[in-house]
């Protein structure tokens, strides 16, 4: 897959931006501060309904507007596909393929991509969400139906959560609980095809991380994934992510169990203790747990092997080609073996992106396609190579903010 045209519209910095991109290596330099990474975000977004550095899209718009636009050309060998979504501060997002109305949960069946980018560090050393974040964002590129039962979780989940707290205000107990039952069916049914998922998720992703991570690393540290399941024991959420993995029984009968066992504490604290909302991707190198016992190197190779890997995975799975890779201020972060590492490992793909402040950072193979990003205007400098039909001189001007 390459994405040809980026086009914005109210998006973070720009009041307007129009971006070429093409096949092979594509490199956007400038100081920080003048809109790079908010490039970057807005092709990840389609491919993953979500942001890479924000939870929530209202943060996306920008200030004093209602609503952004993204909008990209996509193509698919000889198929070409357009893809628009617009992100509302208030109310649902609105798509459009090919010039018709779409759902937005449509959008990741065409646009396939992985971001590498400083903040992959704490999916390795932050707190159990950010590990979550990182499963799901690639389950729904692998899956884009898992988009809605995502969703659907998270609304029933307020939904019970709100039950919970109003039953703990008021007082109610034993049959006065009879509408829990009924919310409790739905989380069981949503949150189990989540677990099923993202295990099956971590299984495929084993040998892969194991590949990358001895690619990127030069040795062979045994890298393992595992979930820590609330639903068996564990709670990560509460700094317990010490339960035995166990594959064995039916997930759905262990999640309405432990539902069960914590209904008491659960009504006493006013919240859902157990589900999907609350697991944790334990990762490990050396058979110890990489968060509070790995090294800063290390902890940027598993980092780098977890987004190496899954591009590998939508490589093989996807009928659509490579999944754009991009390389959002990454070198930055890493030494120089590391960064030929990673530069010939990714440099094969069919379209790579990469951002830097200093342009030296840039391993020469990734070195091709420039674009400059200064002073609120995206310039196309220079290109070099086999390239063919690269614009020479294409410039857009944006209004300059401190987003990236």
């Amino acid at each position: 897959m390459i994405v040809e045209h980026l086009s914005l519209v109210d998006f973070r910095n720009y009041a307007t931006a129009e971006l070429a991109l093409h096949r092979g290596p594509n490199v956007l330099v400038g100081r920080n501060g003048q809109g790079k990474t908010n490039l970057a975000e807005a092709v990840v977004f389609l491919a993953t309904l979500g942001s890479h550095r924000v939870s929530s899209d209202a943060p996306m718009v920008r200030d004093g507007q209602e609503f952004a636009v993204i909008r990209a050309r996509l193509s698919h060998g000889e198929r070409k596909v357009l893809l628009e979504v617009q992100l509302n501060r208030q109310g649902s997002n609105k798509a459009r393929i090919n010039g018709s109305p779409a759902k937005t949960g449509e959008l990741p069946r065409y646009a396939h991509v992985v971001l590498f980018a400083p903040e992959d560090l704490q999916i390795v050393r932050g707190d159990p969400s950010s590990r979550r974040r990182f499963a799901d964002q690639l389950l729904i590129q692998r899956t884009p139906r898992m988009s809605a039962v995502l969703g659907d979780y998270d609304r029933v989940l307020k939904q019970r959560t709100a039950l919970l707290k109003s039953a703990r205000a008021r007082g109610i107990r034993g049959e006065g609980l009879a509408t829990l039952d009924v919310w409790d069916d739905k989380l069981v049914a949503l949150g189990s095809e989540i677990i099923a998922a993202r295990q099956r998720l971590a299984a495929d992703l084993q040998q892969p991380v194991a590949d990358a991570y001895a690619a990127i690393a030069g040795a062979d540290h045994r890298p393992r994934l595992e979930w820590a399941l609330s639903v068996r024991g564990a709670d990560p959420e509460d700094g317990d992510d010490d339960a035995a993995p166990d594959t064995s029984g039916d997930v759905s009968e262990m999640f309405r169990a432990a539902l069960a066992a914590k209904r008491a504490q659960e009504l006493e604290r006013g919240l859902t203790l157990t589900g999907p909302h609350r697991d944790d991707l334990v990762l490990r190198v050396r058979d110890l747990p990489v968060k509070g016992y790995a090294s800063h190197g290390e902890s940027w190779s598993i980092a780098l092997a977890l987004r190496l890997a899954s591009a590998e995975l939508l490589r093989n799975e996807s009928p659509a080609g490579d999944p754009v890779l991009i390389l959002d201020d990454v070198f930055a972060e890493l030494d120089g073996d590391r960064r030929r590492r990673l530069a010939s490992l990714t440099a094969g793909y069919e379209q790579v992106v990469v951002t830097a402040a200093v342009e030296e950072d840039i391993p020469e193979i990734l070195h091709r396609h420039v674009v400059r990003i200064s002073n609120g205007t995206i310039s196309d400098e220079r290109a070099t190579g086999s390239d063919e039909g690269l614009a020479g001189d294409d410039r857009r001007t944006a209004e300059e903010d401190a987003h990236d």
